[in-house]
């Protein structure tokens, strides 16, 4: 994973040049601090191997790392930031304040941070994580200098999967449906009930009793990322380009059979919607079972429009 996360445009802008504010906005919230730390560490320079390792560990005086990890920014936190600012660096010449989840805070925290964030005292730099830029005030936003770290190329997971985790089985499978998010992958290689989830869904039978199993998903995106490649690889097999798809199986290829193409385009839309419904709150069960029954009505559709 480090070798992922010092291939991104954030690490090596960390290593180049320095901005008194800096935000990087990365699409993998499991992996974000990792990376806001490998980035303290460039900031710092990697030379000092003590120095990088008392940032691994979260120790290192002058790189204060907030919140605690799971927590969210507090007023409190925002207020310890503002005093502890104002003092000088104990090792270094300079001081880094790493704030991770940023997206978590409310907006009476981020409004309590703007100003320092806009003018930190001298040697004072701050260095702000989100998964999520729509979460974060337009005036912050506006105050700081904006890095925004891609999804990874799909090679580069599956690269990354093999280094990780060699001899595991679906490594392809899990970086293709992974959409560059290098946690997703993982929870999609260990996660395989996610693609016979799909292939059940695909089949229609049982599409109650599976909306109940669906339920106690906790992760959500793999279960979408999952479907979402079945159901590019069904259009694959059905359209006879069985060489790009990441997914096999002779059960694949039968139930590529006995759709019609234009029922595979409209599954593959509707399974981003229910996704987006998801996001929005709905419930997960109420919309699979309506994602599972709108693809039945579009395989019944296309079959009478092609006889």
């Amino acid at each position: 994973m480090i070798t992922l996360l010092h291939s991104t445009n954030a690490y090596l802008a960390m290593k180049r040049d320095v901005s008194p504010s800096t935000l990087i906005v990365f699409p993998d919230a499991k992996y974000l601090r990792t990376l806001l730390k490998e980035c303290a560490k460039a900031f710092f320079g990697e030379d000092d191997k003590r120095r990088c390792a008392l940032i691994e560990e979260e120790t290192f005086s002058d790189c204060i790392i907030l919140p605690k990890a799971g927590n969210k920014l507090t007023v409190e936190d925002a207020s310890y930031i503002v005093d502890e600012s104002l003092l000088h660096p104990v090792e270094e010449e300079k001081k880094l304040f790493v704030l991770d989840a940023f997206d978590t805070a409310s907006v009476l925290v981020q409004n309590k941070l703007l100003k320092i964030l806009e003018e930190p005292p001298q040697g004072v730099y701050f260095l702000l994580g989100t998964s999520s830029e729509g979460a974060v005030l337009p005036t912050v936003l506006s105050r700081m200098r904006k890095l925004t770290v891609p999804p990874f190329a799909e090679e580069a997971v599956l690269s990354a999967l093999d280094r990780n985790h060699a001899g595991e089985e679906g490594l392809s499978r899990a970086a293709a449906a992974s959409g560059g998010v290098y946690s997703l992958a993982e929870e999609l290689l260990f996660g395989g009930d996610n693609f016979r989830i799909a292939e059940r869904l695909f089949e229609g039978e049982g599409l109650e009793t599976l909306s109940r199993e669906v339920e106690k998903i906790k992760d959500r995106g793999a279960l979408f990322a999952a479907l979402s490649l079945t159901a590019r690889d069904l259009l694959f097999y059905r359209t006879g380009q069985e060489r790009f798809a990441s997914l096999k199986g002779e059960n694949l290829k039968r139930l590529a059979r006995s759709y019609p193409e234009g029922a595979l385009l409209a599954a593959a839309r509707h399974i981003q919607n229910a996704r987006r419904e998801v996001e929005f709150n709905a419930s997960l069960r109420q919309a699979f079972y309506t994602l599972g029954l709108n693809i039945q009505e579009e395989k019944t559709k296309w079959q009478k429009l092609s006889q």
